[in-house]
């Protein structure tokens, strides 16, 4: 299947697929302080702001196979916590169900990283629900380390 995947651009008409995997990327949060209500709310604004118009370099790609889409991610510059200098950053990747597995995720971060290196940032950053055991795997395989854990009591 990998070497089926095109990564292109995503234009307007993939907004739609983008937020149909909104629950699919709220589901994995677990985060039992929250409510589901929350999480999915937070998920959706979170989408519609990526997708907004910014000045700042971005890039938002689909994965897709035989005219389907299968994933996406969006890539952007962001200021490193430790050193303040331009990286860029992954806020969102997220694969179909019926993709998971197949190197849809590997290819976009592969295309995310190239973006990075065109502009040449030494660093590429992301963040990840700490709950989310298969997409932790999943990041260290394509070589991210932990840097920081953000941690939450409820009182």
């Amino acid at each position: 299947m990998e070497n089926n995947i095109v990564i292109r651009s995503a234009i307007e008409n993939d907004h739609a697929f983008i937020f149909q995997l909104s629950p699919r990327l709220a589901e994995v949060a677990e985060l039992k302080w929250h409510s589901d209500q929350v999480i999915r709310k937070m998920q959706d604004d979170y989408i519609a702001q990526m997708l907004a118009p910014t000045t700042l370099p971005q890039i938002t790609l689909i994965a897709e196979s035989n005219n389907k889409s299968l994933g996406f991610i969006h890539a952007r510059s962001h200021r490193d916590s430790i050193s303040d200098e331009a990286c860029g950053t992954i806020p969102l990747l997220a694969v179909t169900k019926e993709a998971q597995g197949l190197g849809v995720g590997k290819r976009l971060i592969e295309s995310a990283e190239i973006w990075a290196k065109e502009l040449g940032y030494r660093l590429l950053h992301l963040e990840v629900f700490s709950n989310n055991q298969n997409a932790m795997g999943f990041y260290k395989n394509q070589g991210f380390e932990a840097e920081t854990t953000h941690m939450i009591k409820t009182l």
